[in-house]
């Protein structure tokens, strides 16, 4: 017996029968993801939110084909993920109403979505490539709350600090190039920090006479290709920068480090302590147009850049109260924040300063969750570690629940190495499966930030989890997840076949085939945009969009909307984004945008 019952397209604004039937791809394949997922995690799961997961319908208004230009099964990876997340939300939801045989749904096409939401957000009408955005990320001076000393950075300054997304040229510090051996590829990554990755091969920090894209990937690549991956690999190391060798998954596999992670689930919840009582959920009242399942829920994310923040995205979306908390002394990406900050207040702490750590502690004593999205050690180090968030909460009898994501992992022997989204699809081998399902005999990496929503996503339900237990059985967990784990899960869906592939490359446009290695992520996310707006309209409609006034970017914001429901609650953002810092940082007077509620 499947887990799950699919459910239709209405009949009024659904597909044809005909269309509905070879539909069934995707449907049949997040049926097929969701069993694997469960073989992987049951043990992970609340018991009691297998019946409902297995519940849980899926809508699709898909016509045949995958969304993606990609062999990877992006949409049925992430369907199955929601499923899991519903199933648990619903089982917390059943503390507190309980409805026989509630129905829950995951939108295949808002899932879709959901794994570039961020080229989808907009603000003031425009998107993330739109050149004049910056103006309404930076922010203005007389937007700021009163509270922060003059000596502190302006919370609505611009956060990209080190200017690594300044110009092409420092942007392009961040990309996959050839190395000194044929057939050897390797992602240099500039992060945060471009001048460190373009210093590293020999290169200026800063060439603003360089304006052409093909022209900065020539001398980026002629620099990087005087070298093997092994000499880059070492000099990165000394630097201690973001950067890896481009893997084939069966090459991953046969690495220590791949085989450590293999073993391990997508994602853990472990029991920190035991001797905390249960703490019921406080299924707070709020303005929402139904009970919200994590309503007086408390949250501190200590993340930046996408996954982290997706896990707070995910949570607010159920109703907790997210602060994130960011340094002012650390870059970020400004227009990341529009859509990764959806439903939460931000604010700028410096957690070296005695007074902001003062600051941080005391919203700590009345926060449920912990989010942290660094590398590990990272926290621990400044003092916030799981069994050092612990110690300063022991005196208050509840137990708190703290979930990690970062690149590689929290074991084996690169746990400890910086990564972001590239970093983690080129060493598993989602790189070189794209490329090679391209038609390629070389990597690309795949279309928009999936790996980092996707792990977004499996922090959210780790993070669900370790509240369900804390209600039900008292004591503090620790989850844990990363992009790796993401990107091991999604392989280990396999590949769709040459067959289907042949299809993609017949359907899209020929420009995207067209895209070799060293083809950035933004023109990979381009073309990939423009041929899935082609070939897919349903993933672009309206309905799936929502759209309010954000005080803290003073434009309005456009996002996509939730991609679960579930019966009895109403899941969505009580409040448009806002950019990092914008916030005092307090649980007190909140606010509510009506525009908000009418999803």
């Amino acid at each position: 017996m499947p887990f799950v019952e699919a459910t239709s397209p209405s009949a009024t604004n659904g597909p044809s029968s005909a269309d509905h039937n070879s539909g069934r791809l995707l449907l049949d394949g997040t049926r097929e993801a969701l069993e694997y997922l469960l073989a992987q995690v049951q043990d992970q799961l609340p018991a009691e939110s297998l019946s409902h997961i297995r519940r849980v319908g899926f809508s699709t208004a898909n016509s045949g084909s995958p969304y993606f230009p990609s062999p990877l099964k992006q949409t049925e990876a992430i369907s199955a993920l929601k499923a899991v997340e519903a199933g648990v939300a619903a089982s917390i939801a059943e503390l507190a109403t309980s409805l026989p045989n509630r129905t829950i749904n995951v939108d295949l096409e808002r899932a879709s979505a959901f794994l570039f939401s961020t080229y989808l957000a907009t603000v003031g009408g425009m998107d993330k490539g739109h050149p004049k955005v910056k103006t309404l990320l930076k922010g203005t001076p007389h937007l700021m709350p009163c509270f922060f000393p003059p000596t502190s950075h302006l919370p609505m300054s611009d956060t990209d600090l080190l200017q690594a997304q300044s110009i092409l040229y420092r942007r392009l510090s961040a990309n996959l190039y050839q190395t000194r051996k044929p057939g050897e590829y390797f992602h240099l990554h500039g992060s945060l920090e471009a001048t460190k990755a373009l210093n590293m091969v020999g290169l200026e920090g800063h060439r603003p006479d360089l304006t052409d894209y093909h022209e900065c990937i020539k001398i980026i690549e002629e620099h990087v290709m005087k070298y093997t991956a092994d000499e880059l690999e070492e000099m990165n190391w000394r630097i201690k920068q973001a950067g890896v060798t481009c893997l084939k998954w069966e090459d991953f596999q046969l690495t220590q480090h791949g085989q450590e992670l293999i073993e391990q689930p997508p994602w853990k919840v472990e029991t920190l302590e035991t001797h905390s009582p249960p703490v019921p959920f406080p299924f707070k009242d709020s303005r929402a147009p139904k009970p919200q399942i994590l309503a007086g829920i408390r949250v501190l994310e200590l993340c930046r850049v996408i996954a982290g923040p997706a896990m707070g995205r995910g949570l607010a979306e159920y109703g907790a109260e997210v602060i994130k908390v960011t340094s002012p002394n650390l870059s970020d990406v400004p227009f990341f924040q529009v859509d990764g900050n959806l439903g939460k207040h931000t604010t700028d702490l410096n957690l070296r300063d005695d007074r902001d750590r003062k600051l941080f502690e005391e919203l700590l004593q009345t926060a449920d969750v912990i989010l942290d999205g660094y590398r590990p050690g990272s926290l621990k180090r400044l003092g916030y570690g799981p069994a050092q968030i612990l110690s300063l909460t022991k005196h208050r009898q509840r137990g708190i629940v703290y979930v990690a994501e970062d690149c590689f992992g929290h074991i084996g022997p690169w746990s400890s190495r910086p990564g972001w989204q590239q970093i983690a699809d080129c060493v598993t081998g989602v790189a070189w499966a794209q490329g090679l399902g391209m038609g390629l005999d070389e990597p690309v990496v795949p279309p928009f930030p999936m790996s980092d929503y996707g792990t977004g996503c499996m922090g959210t339900i780790a993070a669900l989890t370790g509240l369900y237990n804390r209600a039900k059985y008292g004591g503090s967990y620790l989850g844990t997840t990363s992009l790796c784990q993401y990107d091991i899960y999604l392989l280990e869906l396999g590949l769709y076949d040459d067959t289907m592939m042949r299809q993609l490359r017949k359907q899209h446009d020929n420009h995207f085939f067209e895209l070799r290695h060293n083809d950035s992520v933004d023109e990979v996310g381009k073309r990939a945009l423009k041929t899935m707006r082609r070939t897919h309209p349903e993933l672009f409609e309206d309905r799936h969009m929502q759209e309010c006034f954000s005080r803290g970017f003073n434009a309005k914001v456009r996002t996509i909307k939730p991609v679960v429901e579930v019966e009895g609650t109403w899941n969505g953002f009580l409040r448009s984004s806002r950019p990092n810092g914008f916030d005092k940082p307090t649980w007190e007077d909140w606010e509510v945008d009506e525009d908000m509620l009418a999803v």
